[in-house]
């Protein structure tokens, strides 16, 4: 077992837990209980999510992502150390610090660019992968192959965090109350270099923020905008930022989206839909929808059993 692998297993658990909501804001659990066996594993109807969030390490073959980033697992990942010079994973108990090793690389690349650029003592790291990918029981409908990773807007305090303050403490409101607009309590002019250093990298192809936050980028960004494309607003992203990187070079069961356009995205009518009145004040459907049923492991690319059951 490598020395990287063995340094982010110190403090996690053997299983993971399951919380309502996987949000940077959702506090986790050091008291952790593990998920109950399946009593029909191999039942067609299952959800993937259950298979695939409870299997606790990766698989011992060479790194492979199949599918799309919603739809889709990874084989051969690697883990983020839970400790860094410069970056600290937060809510061990959800063990999703795994991702292709080119995530990991630019992850700890960004920590040493937001100590360097923006003077952060570094980044906390949320939500990256599970062991295998998939889908989780738990919050996202994205992270599934390895290439999506969840950055706090809140800057890495200048010591180690304990187990309990990962799992109990918040990300802080990036977010103005009647969300026009960022909060200028707590977002800062540190926080622009932060994302537009992770959205120059190459291989990055998509950053989601808050509407506001893109608001704020627009108006404060100067020189070079055209790292503006990549960020893209997204609904509930008030307290972190999401980077999404490309299907790596020879990931050929990969499925890649369409790249960005070179539009800044940031006229009027590029935010309008944003901050119009049922973005910000939905009113909920007179028939409440019927809930979605999950999606089952027959749904996924066939390569996801092999990823799902290998050693």
């Amino acid at each position: 077992m490598s020395l990287r692998l063995i340094l982010s297993l110190i403090f996690l658990p053997a299983v993971i837990a399951s919380t309502p909501l996987a949000l940077a804001q959702t506090k986790g659990s050091v008291d952790l209980k593990p998920l109950p066996p399946l009593a029909n594993p191999n039942d067609p109807a299952i959800g993937a999510k259950e298979l695939f969030g409870r299997k606790v390490l990766p698989t011992k073959s060479p790194v492979r992502v199949v599918g799309f980033y919603a739809k889709g697992c990874i084989a051969g990942a690697e883990a983020l150390p839970i400790n860094g010079p410069t970056w600290q994973v937060m809510r061990l108990s959800r063990n999703r610090n795994w991702a292709h090793p080119q995530l990991v690389e630019l992850l700890e690349r960004l920590s040493v660019k937001a100590n360097k650029n923006a003077g952060w003592p570094g980044i906390l790291v949320g939500d990256m992968s599970q062991p295998r990918g998939g889908p989780m029981i738990t919050g996202h409908a994205s992270h599934q192959v390895g290439l999506d990773a969840d950055i706090w807007l809140t800057p890495m305090p200048n010591r180690q965090l304990s187990r309990n303050e990962r799992e109990e403490m918040s990300a802080v409101m990036m977010v103005r109350h009647d969300r026009l607009d960022i909060d200028p309590t707590t977002w800062t002019p540190s926080h622009l270099p932060v994302i537009r250093a992770a959205a120059v990298e190459p291989s990055v192809e998509r950053i989601f923020v808050n509407a506001a936050i893109k608001k704020a980028l627009c108006r404060e960004a100067k020189g070079d905008r055209s790292w503006l494309s990549k960020v893209r607003p997204m609904y509930g992203h008030d307290y972190h930022f999401h980077v999404r990187i490309k299907c790596p070079v020879g990931s050929t069961e990969c499925e890649a989206q369409p790249p960005p356009n070179e539009s800044e995205g940031c006229s009027a009518g590029d935010l309008a839909y944003w901050f119009s009145d049922a973005v910000l004040h939905p009113k909920p459907p007179p028939i409440p929808p019927k809930p979605k049923p999950p999606m089952t492991l027959s749904e996924m690319p066939a390569a996801c059993r092999q990823v799902l059951t290998a050693p």
